[in-house]
């Protein structure tokens, strides 16, 4: 056994989804949220090399001494895979370690909104899957995945960095690749699958101007593309996806997002109030006659308007949501406070406590 995969373990065991190292530090894990010591002795320069070296093919360790940054996935047989992050800092290396579960969640499994299904049945066009990192954005996507690979028959390519779910073929056929192993960027992959015949397309994340244009574009050909951003609800997704471009663009993109945006699922993670776990909070945003027009005009503002008035068709808000679990005793007052759009109602909610 790797010596990193005795801290890896031991972080199971105390119920932790990620591993913190930087040199001169002790090693620290994250449980239900919260960072707490795994051990109380440093790790030296000498030793988090050796640590970091030893589970690292030899051309990506030389990749990350050259670029100072490295993600790629890590995998004890038998017992979990990690997302790794290798990187420098001011003390010098230093890297996390995300746990991703070895086995896939179905959509049941997560007590996910059951109009996620119903998603996963549209025919083609853009879903967007969002929330600060460390969400769950991943596994949500998995098990939207496996419910496809689960009851219809798809061609279904993956862009990743590193690959973190990987499934078995079941009804779909599925082609995993990763940026960095199989092709050198997320862009340069999305136009490798657009020439794949393939039915469904999931984006790790899209991090620059040319990925999400040519998701977009995927989505207008009649392909279904998922895509990860790092954004809260669902109006802060739109205006992320139309900024990301210069303004000379951005008229151009609001008509390319109209015609392809099917869907936002926007996901928090708030801590319970019994202070043992935590529980996810979803914003549904899905397409509505209403909705391309409110995108071509910029009127962002009231995609709010267009949840509330949908709920009956599976709608729903993260404030909404946000109260459901503090009604249902699940989380505090103060958690649904910290992560609310508008503060006021839940402010008035901590002041009755």
């Amino acid at each position: 056994m790797a010596m990193i995969d005795e801290y890896l373990t031991a972080m199971l065991d105390r119920g932790g989804s990620d591993l913190h190292l930087i040199t001169g530090l002790p090693a620290k894990i994250r449980v239900h949220g919260r960072l707490e010591p795994l051990m109380e002795e440093p790790i030296d320069g000498e030793l988090m090399e050796q640590l970091l070296s030893e589970i690292c093919p030899q051309l990506r360790w030389e990749h990350y001494l050259r670029h100072k940054d490295l993600d790629f996935a890590h995998e004890i047989p038998g017992v979990a895979r990690f997302r790794s992050n290798y990187l420098y800092n001011y003390f010098g290396q230093a890297a996390v370690f995300r746990q991703i579960p070895s086995k896939i969640l179905t959509v049941e499994d997560l007590k996910l909104p059951e109009v996620l299904k119903d998603i996963c049945h549209i025919p083609s066009g853009l879903i967007c899957v969002t929330g600060p990192t460390g969400s769950g954005k991943s596994t949500t996507l998995a098990a939207m995945i496996d419910y496809i690979n689960v009851n219809e028959s798809k061609h279904i390519i993956t862009i990743e960095d590193p690959i973190e779910f990987v499934h078995q073929n079941k009804k779909s056929t599925l082609v995993h690749r990763e940026v960095g192993i199989h092709s050198d960027s997320f862009a340069r992959a999305l136009r490798g699958a657009m020439k794949s015949d393939p039915d469904i397309i999931l984006i790790g994340e899209m991090r620059d101007l040319e990925t999400i244009r040519l998701a977009l574009t995927c989505a207008t050909m009649g392909m279904l593309v998922f895509a990860t951003l790092h954004t809260n609800n669902a109006p802060k997704t739109i205006d992320r996806i139309i900024d990301a471009f210069p303004a000379d663009q951005q008229s151009q993109i609001r008509t390319m997002l109209a015609e392809a945006l099917q869907g936002v699922v926007s996901q928090l993670l708030c801590r319970t109030s019994d202070d043992k776990g935590r529980v996810a909070c979803h914003e549904v945003l899905l397409w509505t006659e209403g909705l391309p027009n409110t995108i071509r005009e910029g009127q962002i503002s009231n995609i709010r308007s267009i949840i509330e008035g949908n709920k009956a068709v599976g709608m729903c808000s993260m404030d909404g949501n946000l109260m459901r679990l503090y009604n249902d005793g699940r989380i505090t007052a103060n958690e649904a406070y910290m992560k609310a759009s508008d503060k006021k109602t839940f402010a008035n909610l901590i002041n009755d406590v």
